[in-house]
């Protein structure tokens, strides 16, 4: 366990990391562009993010204990974080170091209550795999027991020594970094770190008290168990306790081994359709889903139908076996009827739905003008509807980024915030994304989405009747009012009261203003500053003059924008 110097030590690493890098940040990209520099920030930015990552890398690396989820976090985020980040991040699951046999030997020991060659017939010293949190050994269950359970290969999962106290000074440190970006207002106005970090958090700590994953197993085997394509291990419970977990060894062919999958006979593509399906169901329809689909987490299982030449009830003959459910999530009523809207929308190309939807769910806050988003989204679906993966990277690289641009400004000049839970809904999504376009190049996910949510579209056809009442009351309200409007938009006209806004086009257009006026100040500046430090050796009082001068327009270029941004 860490001691007292160790953590504050852990602490003040991870917050001076974080302070470097949000000023680095800062500068180039709020006060560079506010002075007319923007495009000097851009020409180096993939460089700059390729070295942040690859030094949060090291770090990682170093420290392991949460860093390592935070790192695995990040390099899912092909949505938003540039493949500058995510590519030098994907690999951290794979390099943390194991613990040596002692240690674990000794907390195994003290948490089963005697010692491991009475518990276990056998039990191998070299781990099967090394997490952030815990590693996995494979052992054999003492004869009585495995008489008790019906199986005597199992996996022992035991937790790092010392890794509370770990996960504690971490998380101490991630709520003091969300607390400085919180009173940044470009941060604050998109998401609520303080909540997120929270979320966060106990995710975390739930993923280290092992009585509480073997609930969860349970409850997922439960859940699928009417699902021919799913399996799980069984628990052990007489060997498990909070910090040491005994689960059946159900170990077959990683899910992304393309290569032994197609040595077993299975179809790699086969697979990633499944999965999918399998996902989706979890995540839209039962609304307890596993939130770390990492291939490291699913196996291939050849079933014993594979010896026969196949399943008699139309299943393959191979099943998909998830492990580790340390890090579940759940999804409320309300969320799970919103991403069914969603997944809707999606499927039939409707970017006003989507939008709709995506305010449901909460994403969006209710005070937002959603007009332009609703315009963006379908031209979006009219583009690149309907393609798959392979498909989109014959696009023109060029049409991506101006498509790009255009979006994310009117993305983010809207209030989005995250709900509750919907942090695991998007890693959940970002992997299985990953991990069937790794099976397959090929893969469509709109092949996976159209039937399913077909299915749910023929599943709420029963409230068709009900929703259109809903319209025709709403559109007999409307008619019923309509003259009175139509005899107030008349007489407004005849007043001359009638004004047509274009909000977007007047906000650009101040902007644009804004922009014109900070750049003839950035500009006002140079002039002063270097004249100043020119004429200071001839005449000091005229050059320190200047000098002084020049600090009023570069105020102005700096912060003239904050001004713009709170002005109506």
């Amino acid at each position: 366990m860490p001691d007292a110097g160790t953590s504050r030590a852990r602490y003040r690493r991870i917050l001076r990391f974080a302070s470097i890098y949000i000023a680095q940040a800062w500068w180039y990209e709020l006060v560079l562009p506010r002075i007319g520099l923007a495009g000097l920030a851009a020409r180096g930015r993939a460089r700059r993010l390729t070295r942040i990552a690859q030094r949060f890398h090291v770090l990682a690396v170093d420290l392991g204990g949460l860093m390592i989820k935070v790192g695995q976090f990040l390099s899912s985020r092909l949505d938003i974080l540039p493949p500058e980040i995510t590519s030098e991040l994907a690999g951290l699951q794979d390099e943390v170091p194991a613990v040596p046999f002692p240690a674990i030997k000794a907390l195994a020991e003290a948490e089963l209550g005697a010692p491991l060659d009475r518990v276990f017939a056998w039990f191998d010293e070299v781990p099967v795999a090394a997490a952030s949190l815990g590693q996995a050994h494979r052992a054999r269950l003492a004869e009585e027991d495995a008489a008790v359970v019906g199986f005597d290969a199992v996996v022992v999962k035991v937790q790092r020594p010392g890794i509370q106290a770990i996960v504690d000074v971490d998380l101490a440190a991630l709520r003091r970094v969300a607390g400085w970006l919180s009173r940044v207002r470009i941060v604050s106005d998109h998401v609520n770190l303080p909540i997120l970090v929270q979320e966060f958090a106990e995710t975390s700590l739930a993923e280290i008290d092992y009585l509480q994953e073997a609930a969860n197993a349970e409850r997922f085997a439960d859940d699928v168990a009417d699902d021919a394509r799913v399996d799980v291990p069984d628990i052990v419970w007489e060997r498990t306790t909070r910090r040491v977990l005994t689960l059946s060894d159900v170990t077959a062919i990683k899910v992304n081994d393309v290569e032994a999958l197609r040595a077993a006979g299975i179809d790699p593509s086969a697979v990633a359709a499944a999965f999918a399906q399998a996902m989706f169901e979890q995540l839209f329809g039962r609304g307890f889903f596993h939130a770390d689909p990492h291939p490291g987490n699913i196996f291939v299982t050849p079933s014993a139908a594979a010896s026969d030449g196949g399943a008699d009830d139309g299943a393959p003959p191979w099943r998909l076996t998830f492990i580790d459910f340390g890090m579940m999530g759940q999804v409320p009523d309300g969320l799970r009827d919103g991403l069914r809207r969603l997944l809707i929308a999606v499927a039939s190309r409707d970017g006003k739905g989507l939008v709709a939807a995506i305010r449901e769910v909460g994403v969006l806050l209710p005070s937002a003008d959603t007009t332009e988003l609703e315009r963006a989204m379908t031209q979006l679906f009219a583009r690149f509807g309907g393609m798959g993966f392979a498909q989109l990277r014959d696009v023109d690289p060029n049409e991506f980024r101006q498509f790009g641009e255009q979006f994310g400004e009117v993305v983010r000049s809207l209030p989005f915030q995250l709900p509750e839970n919907f942090l695991l809904v998007i890693r959940a999504m970002s992997l299985t994304s990953g991990v069937c376009s790794a099976l397959d190049p090929e893969f469509n996910i709109w092949d996976a989405v159209e039937p399913y949510a077909g299915r749910l579209m023929r599943e709420q056809s029963g409230n068709l009747v009900q929703d259109l009442a809903q319209r025709a009351v709403s559109i007999a309200g409307l008619a019923l009012g309509m003259p009175q409007r139509v005899d107030a938009l008349a007489t407004r006209v005849e007043e001359g009261r009638v004004a047509v806004t274009t909000p977007a086009l007047d906000r650009r257009l101040a902007r644009l203003e804004r922009t014109g006026r900070r750049i003839v100040s950035a500009v006002l500046f140079a002039a002063l500053f270097v004249g100043g430090i020119l004429v200071l050796p001839a005449n000091g009082v005229i050059g320190t003059v200047l000098l002084i001068v020049s600090a009023l327009p570069l105020l102005h270029a700096l912060f003239a924008g904050i001004a713009g941004r709170r002005s109506p």
